[in-house]
């Protein structure tokens, strides 16, 4: 056991002895009676297959201490890409009352707003195979990747405000991209409650440097082909058809999301003792929604969500210069559109219906994908009719899903979906077990190029260190969350 100073917390070593009641096919319940302090059940969205290595996770021990929470409104949730996370478990959705509940940056984690964007092109898989190699190279030279990797300080230096305050809408009026790349972005790319004054000079500064780059660990830079497309309609909004070329870019909010995540929760733990709020782990340090810490970490955030956006924006204008610098063409010749981009760290005030009753609502999602169904109108009006665009990756040896939100899915899990395939291997582990050759080599069987600036980043994000995507993509389906749109295969990887 692991005394953490709030109360006692089981080490995921330990495993996850507790009851997971079976519901249907694909959901499991932790009931409330499981353990003092719940104020409601936590539900696990799993096939029966995923629950012996869910047990040995014990990421379940995470869910059930979410529904701990102060001002938690329905059950605590966890996708099937669930994994041990920070307080909350990777894969967990909780709403929190936005009266009586409270925030908490174990809910959205140290990487703010990561999330992924998706770019379609004109462009056949016969287009661009056969030159895979030099456009991975030209993407290499042009988006700055790796653990320390360096955006456009000069630029970032005197403007980081506006950055935080502005997000995308900042990068799109300096000229890095176009301005139809707004409409297809969560928020607009821009959370307008954002406040850099509670932001602190240490976040700031981490962030100069590091705005426009794609960093390490799972972050990537992918050359797509459709491989197939399931829903016809859904897949002609989106623009997607089979044999087309597509890029996909999957980063977060750097060095200043993290340190805005280091700050408050040292904010928040100050809170737990001062209001003596009871948690069974110190992680799950929160804060009332209402109080001045934790208006002040929505704020800061909500900058962390905005300098992601911004950064992703900044990518994006790379990846069409270097698309324009390899086929010598124009890239709205190419065809170069943003389909969509969309957070899976981050927290919403959202409006649901919860027990016949509609509420405001603070929805965190961590590695949880938000996937509001057709008719929503938060949804652009492009897609209205057929709902927003859920882009949920897999390993780079599997390719990616495009999703929509399914029946049940404002019902059962405040509009959430997965967010990709979940590991099923600590990155430790996965240094030990792996090989760079035998990873290229594996990746070379399956006609997939993979460029990375480090050792580390092959061997912790191999392929067999996650879950198979088709099998957590099965549960979310299965369930009702979600419908397929489209699956996309990788041709050619860059990794930091």
């Amino acid at each position: 056991m692991l005394n953490l100073g709030a109360g006692i917390v089981e080490s995921v070593d330990m495993g996850y002895t507790g009851p997971l009641e079976k519901v249907d096919d694909f959901r499991w319940r932790i009931p409330r009676s499981y353990k003092e302090g719940m104020r409601t059940d936590a539900i696990l969205f799993a096939s029966e297959a995923m629950i012996p290595a869910l047990r040995e996770d014990n990421a379940p021990e995470q869910a059930a201490n979410v529904a701990t929470l102060p001002g938690i409104v329905g059950s605590s949730l966890a996708m099937p890409d669930i994994h041990w996370g920070y307080g909350f478990p990777i894969g967990g959705v909780a709403a929190m009352d936005a009266e009586e509940g409270v925030i908490s940056p174990g809910g959205i984690g140290f990487d703010i707003n990561c999330g992924v964007r998706l770019v379609r092109t004109d462009l056949e898989i016969n287009d661009v195979r056969p030159g895979i190699k030099d456009l991975i190279s030209i993407l290499f030279k042009n988006v700055p990747a790796g653990v320390g990797s360096r955006g456009v300080t000069d630029v970032a230096a005197s403007q980081i405000d506006d950055i935080l305050s502005r997000g995308a809408e900042w990068a799109v009026e300096k000229g890095y991209g176009w301005e139809e790349d707004l409409d297809a972005t969560e928020e607009g790319g821009r959370m307008k409650n954002a406040n850099p004054t509670t932001v602190s000079s240490k976040a700031k500064q981490r962030g100069i440097p590091q705005v426009g780059s794609l960093g390490s660990g799972n972050h990537f830079l992918e050359i797509d082909y459709v491989d197939k497309v399931f829903d016809d309609k859904a897949a002609e909004a989106f623009g997607l058809r089979e044999g087309q070329v597509t890029v996909s870019v999957h980063c977060g909010s750097r060095g200043a999301g993290h340190q805005i995540a280091t700050d408050y929760l040292r904010e928040m733990e100050r809170s737990v003792r001062k209001r003596n709020i009871q948690l069974p782990d110190r992680q799950l340090a929160c804060a009332p929604v209402n109080s001045k810490e934790g208006e002040d970490y929505f704020q800061a955030m909500s900058c962390g969500a905005n300098y992601a956006w911004a950064n992703r924006q900044m990518i994006l204008h790379w990846i069409r210069q270097s698309f324009e610098e390899h086929f010598r063409t124009d890239a709205e010749k190419l065809g170069l559109r943003q389909v969509y981009d969309v957070a899976h760290n981050i927290a919403k005030i959202e409006e649901h219906v919860v027990e016949g009753k509609r509420r405001k609502v603070y929805v965190h999602r961590k590695g949880a994908t938000r996937a509001f169904p057709q008719g929503h109108p938060d949804v652009p009006i492009k897609y209205r009719d057929v709902g927003q665009p859920a882009l949920i990756p897999g390993d780079m040896g599997s390719g990616s899903y495009v999703l929509v939100g399914g029946d049940r899915i404002m019902q059962d899990s405040f509009g959430s979906t997965c967010h990709g395939a979940g590991r099923v291997m600590s990155r430790s582990k996965a240094l030990k077990r792996f090989t760079v050759r035998g990873v290229r080599d594996d990746l070379e069987k399956k006609d997939i190029f993979l460029k990375s600036a480090t050792k580390d980043g092959i061997l912790e994000e191999a392929p067999d260190a996650y879950k198979n995507i088709e099998d957590v993509i099965s549960v979310v389906v299965g369930a009702g969350l979600c419908r397929r749109v489209a699956r996309l295969s990788p041709i050619g990887v860059m990794k930091g």
